[in-house]
């Protein structure tokens, strides 16, 4: 497993590239102190399974790097660490297309936990986000609003029971096995389900879901 940790703080990197070690056995941890050197190594490194980004770097701001890893890299799941709880920082990673938040408060296992989330399929979301007033996944940049209700998704039954599992921010793999159909099938599910959602991510998904009193 190869991760790449975009830190300004060396401290901070060596920290994480030893927490790191308890994800599996043969963890390799490439690091890297601003933007600028993370575009340059996930353009160049071969098969990068996740990216750590904190967001407050010197230099080129970490949201852009975010915007530019998406674009050029969108296999590769991005999971923000930050300092940062404040609502509009997650929200706006979230929508940029983030496959989790995490603050940098939070200790060691959940840290853990999130991540193997994340690498399973999933997305992490910090439940303090999710109470937050006026958070609601909806996308931003000028795109149509999101729909108000879940009666307005004109989802099928079997799409809202996909949706349901998302919320728990469940992996296609273990929705997949929960509802006993394949992979492919949940994939499709989800494109319907982000396209009824104006959605342009899996995280963004999750958040509407809750906010419709799925769990």
């Amino acid at each position: 497993m190869r991760i790449l940790v975009v830190d300004d703080y060396a401290l901070v990197r060596e920290g994480l590239r030893h927490a790191l070690q308890a994800l599996g056995d043969n963890v390799e941890v490439v690091e890297a102190c601003d933007a600028e050197e993370a575009l340059r190594l996930i353009a160049e490194i071969p098969a990068l399974d996740l990216v750590l980004l904190d967001i407050g770097l010197p230099g080129m701001d970490g949201f852009l790097a975010l915007d530019e890893m998406r674009r050029g890299h969108s296999s590769v799941p991005i999971v923000v660490l930050s300092a940062s709880a404040e609502q509009r920082d997650i929200s706006a990673a979230l929508n940029m297309g983030a496959m989790g938040y995490i603050p940098k408060m939070v200790p060691r296992e959940v840290m853990l936990r999130a991540l193997r989330l994340v690498l399973a399929g999933g997305v992490y979301i910090p439940p303090q986000a999710l109470g937050m007033p006026g958070f609601s996944g909806a996308p931003t940049g000028g795109a149509a609003a999101a729909p108000k209700s879940l009666d307005e998704l004109g989802l099928t039954g079997r799409q809202r029971q996909v949706l349901g599992l998302i919320a728990q921010g469940k992996p296609n793999k273990a929705i997949a096995n929960e509802l006993q159909i394949s992979e492919p099938t949940v994939k499709a599910h989800v494109t319907e389900i982000l396209r009824a959602l104006k959605a342009s991510s899996r995280a963004q998904a999750m958040v509407t879901a809750r906010r419709f009193g799925l769990r």
